[in-house]
């Protein structure tokens, strides 16, 4: 791989990343504050490519001197020089260097490049649902001290994260939700059981360290619903307990009074 099809890679790999930051699509990936810094690493990208571009091509650019002497350039040929004196007529180069008649190459492992763009531009893997949940323990798996969690907001049912449920359900027994309504998203996974379970992701960075929080769901919870469907649920704290197979975790409960299939959210992860 030469320069300029280094600089080509790289504006290709820029152009994706700019691409994926102005849309929804890096949310796949990362959590949205990080965009602005995927912007700008998107436009350093494409800076560097064209300078490179420019510099190598900038001597195709630049207009052949006219008024070449014929004596000249025979008298170089004579002596073994080329018209600019590149060579000794010893089959060296200026610098003393052998003329092998190739030029440089940079190593082809450069090519991979290549495969993140294609990546972005095909392929654009899916965010993390049921099968990395299934894979990994529920994130909410350290026992901590009774928090004096704030009292849920008003409404019914009130709007909470799986995240914030499953916090206050574990860590405070449920004392500030009480007996109020409370309504969630998330997708379905299949529990160890067979039994569905509502899951939701959570990121510190990146989908590299993402994370489920998985809820258990009693009452009239939904059934025969394939992995990764989006649903709704609305129901009442339950106390019952059940235990993560791969990290030994507890997993809370939600009593579901009701439940509806939604569409996959704009944003995925919490």
């Amino acid at each position: 791989m030469n320069r300029q099809a280094q600089a080509v890679v790289l504006l290709l790999l820029g152009g994706a990343v700019i691409r994926a930051s102005l849309t929804d699509l890096h949310l796949r990936y990362v959590k949205e504050g990080l965009r602005p810094f995927l912007v700008a690493a998107g436009l350093l990208l494409v800076a560097a490519a064209v300078m490179t571009l420019f510099y190598e091509l900038r001597p195709l650019l630049r207009r052949t001197p006219a008024g070449h002497d014929d004596d000249h350039d025979a008298q170089g040929d004579h002596d073994g020089h080329d018209g600019d004196g590149s060579y000794d007529g010893h089959g060296h180069d200026r610098d003393g260097g052998p003329d092998d008649g190739h030029g440089h190459h940079e190593p082809r492992v450069g090519w991979l490049l290549i495969l993140p763009v294609l990546g972005l531009l095909l392929v654009a893997p899916p965010a993390l649902g049921s099968y990395a949940a299934g894979q990994a323990g529920t994130a909410v798996a350290t026992r901590q001290q009774p928090s004096d969690y704030p009292p849920l907001p008003d409404g019914d049912p009130v709007r909470v994260a799986v995240l914030d449920y499953a916090s206050r359900a574990l860590f405070d027994r449920g004392t500030s939700i009480g007996d109020r309504r409370v309504q969630l998203t998330g997708f379905v996974t299949t529990g160890p059981d067979g039994r569905p379970l509502l899951a939701r992701m959570v990121l510190s960075c990146c989908a590299a360290d993402g994370r489920p929080v998985k809820l258990g769901l009693t009452g009239e919870a939904p059934d025969g619903l394939a992995d990764d469907t989006w649903i709704e649920v609305t129901g009442r704290y339950s106390d019952r307990i059940a235990r993560d197979p791969v990290n030994d975790a507890e997993i809370p409960y939600l009593d579901v009074e009701s439940w509806r299939q939604v569409p996959v959210p704009r944003k995925q992860y919490e």
